[in-house]
């Protein structure tokens, strides 16, 4: 990969954490993949979610970011979210689909081991709009 490519990656990667939203769906719109991975398998989606912006998580899934995809250590968005209370994120992420069960740790798991009780009703009530 050349220079410039991995710097634009970073700066990619910088803006799905800071939540400039614009400017990654820009690059999206260019023909960036949802699907691009940082040292650690992270993508746009799991940083957004981890860094509880929650504006930049609807756009990625708007634009077709895969909800289940897992970073090297087995963690999806959802549990990014769920590790951080960021309830908008969750429910974005919940109404497309992700799995509150899925993962290592799951985001279920992580509500549980991280004072995070509060925030197990929503997997349920995730659960019960998709019947």
């Amino acid at each position: 990969m050349r220079e410039q490519d991995i710097e634009l990656a970073n700066r990619l990667f910088d803006a799905a954490r800071a939540g400039e939203t614009a400017l990654l769906e820009a690059y999206l719109e260019a023909g960036v993949s949802t699907r691009i991975r940082n040292h650690a398998g992270d993508t746009f989606l799991t940083l957004a979610a981890y860094h509880e912006q929650s504006e930049t998580v609807a756009m990625l899934l708007a634009r077709g970011a895969d909800v289940e995809d897992a970073n090297d250590r087995g963690q999806r968005p959802l549990t990014c979210a769920t590790f951080k209370q960021d309830e908008a994120s969750m429910r974005h992420l919940l109404a497309a689909g992700a799995d509150p069960d899925a993962g290592t740790p799951s985001a279920r798991q992580t509500a549980q081991m991280f004072g995070g009780e509060h925030l197990v009703p929503l997997f349920d009530e995730a659960r019960h709009t998709d019947a």
